[in-house]
């Protein structure tokens, strides 16, 4: 199981009805207890973030069960840049005193002899005008992205959930068409907590 992200909320399924969200760890402990008093009970957890299936490992006591599942430590923040040479190529000139690391990371790139030649010709050098390149499209697509994560998310919970419940192939293709109204029509049928986590999935609110 990959480790989960601090605070990272999940929520787990008993059939078809919402048992429990939260925190993976209080999701964990909630379904040891529905699997310790309805042993036939079908469990499934999700990460509400990205839709995908989370398997638990319930052995142990609750205290173990909890910090088994506990959220990872965050990553330390990396050194905030504060000289006005940041842009700068890092090879450039040598590093003067205080002047902090880019944390750039050495990678091969293939490109045509007159990409190279524009890039050169580009203030800074060829890697400072690859990294604005980037963070230009990374803004430019960054409604596209955000839009592409939510319908996998969406997707990814169906497929596990509502595969066998009237409507999914129509709310699959309205899904992917970005079409809310068509989608919220496909999936009116399905039980209430099903719908409301799809709809909440794909576009952020439940129907």
């Amino acid at each position: 199981m990959n480790s989960p992200l601090p605070s990272d909320p999940h929520t787990a399924f008993e059939g078809h009805r919402i048992l429990a969200a939260g925190t993976l760890a209080d999701v964990a402990l909630a379904v040891k207890h529905a699997m310790v008093t309805r042993g036939d009970s079908t469990l499934l957890v999700f990460q509400d973030s990205s839709g995908k299936q989370v398997d638990l490992d319930l052995s142990g006591n609750e205290a173990q069960i909890v910090a088994r599942h506990a959220p990872a430590a965050a990553p330390a923040p990396a050194p905030a840049a504060t000289s006005a040479n940041d842009d700068a190529e890092p090879d450039a000139a040598p590093r003067g005193r205080g002047r902090p690391k880019l944390g750039v990371v050495p990678r091969e790139v293939t490109l045509l002899p007159r990409h190279w030649d524009w890039l050169a010709a580009q203030p800074g050098g060829a890697s400072v005008a690859l990294r604005k390149l980037v963070e230009q499209a990374r803004r430019d697509n960054e409604a596209r992205d955000a839009r592409r994560e939510r319908q996998e998310a969406a997707y990814r919970f169906m497929a596990s959930m509502a595969g066998n419940l009237p409507g999914f192939e129509e709310a699959t293709r309205a899904l992917y068409a970005d079409d809310r109204e068509g989608y919220a029509q496909q999936v009116a049928q399905w039980p209430q907590d099903v719908r409301g986590y799809a709809m909440g999935l794909a576009w952020g609110s439940p129907a």
